[in-house]
């Protein structure tokens, strides 16, 4: 992947070579924010019921989802303030292949949750929504500082925020599943970009640049509840 830094916009190209859409702050910061609008317009929606069902994350009904979003949210603050000395960078430190860093990264949320007061679905996304605009309130001002290293690559505040977006967009559509409706995100392209800024090591099928963003994420496209 090529990189360049300047002015505080990320360009990056395709495994191809072809240059993407710039990663910039203003684009991050919007479509960090349509993530967060597009989950509570959809917790706003789910029944009693419906916090019970199945999502395309099989270990999670939408309660648990719900539950995951108000930790990670949380978890990134923590990154954000230790960086780049952060639990998170010790682990990308270790070089491990992407498979062992999920892997750890599952038994962290399986922990987290295990640990969070019982909450209604929609006081876990409550959370969950002032967590998140408050760290985007702190991007702009960290944009270019590190915050972590993974094999000799150094991820900037900007570049992690790629990844924080497309973790946004991809549990509004695992939410919208459970609820048997659709979601695709007004920009796929400029989540392709955050994503290529944010997960360097984690390349993405060709295709659809939404379900792309999908399957590379661990989601068939085709899920339905």
């Amino acid at each position: 992947m090529d990189q360049s830094k300047g002015g505080g916009d990320l360009a990056v190209a395709d495994g191809g070579g072809q240059p993407l859409i710039a990663w910039t702050r203003e684009r991050a910061l919007a479509v960090f924010h349509d993530g967060i609008t597009v989950i509570c317009e959809l917790a706003s929606q789910v029944t009693t019921e419906g916090w019970d069902a199945p999502t395309p994350c099989t270990e999670w009904r939408a309660i648990e989802l719900a539950a995951h979003l108000r930790c990670i949210a949380d978890d990134y603050h923590e990154y954000l303030d230790d960086a780049p000395a952060s639990r998170l960078s010790r682990l990308m430190a270790t070089g491990a292949p992407p498979a062992t860093l999920a892997r750890k990264l599952a038994r962290q949320n399986a922990a987290e949750l295990a640990s969070l007061p019982d909450a209604a679905g929609w006081e876990h996304i409550d959370a969950f929504a002032a967590s998140a605009r408050s760290y985007a309130l702190r991007l702009p001002s960290r944009w270019s500082l590190p915050h972590h290293r993974y094999r000799g690559a150094e991820v900037t505040v900007g570049e992690m925020a790629g990844g924080v977006c497309v973790e946004w967009h991809v549990h509004a559509w695992d939410l919208a599943r459970a609820m048997r409706k659709d979601y695709r995100p007004a920009a796929p392209e400029v989540l392709v970009s955050g994503w290529h800024a944010g997960l360097p090591y984690l390349a993405l099928p060709p295709g659809d640049h939404w379900e792309a963003l999908l399957i590379a994420s661990g989601r068939s496209p085709e899920w339905r509840r």
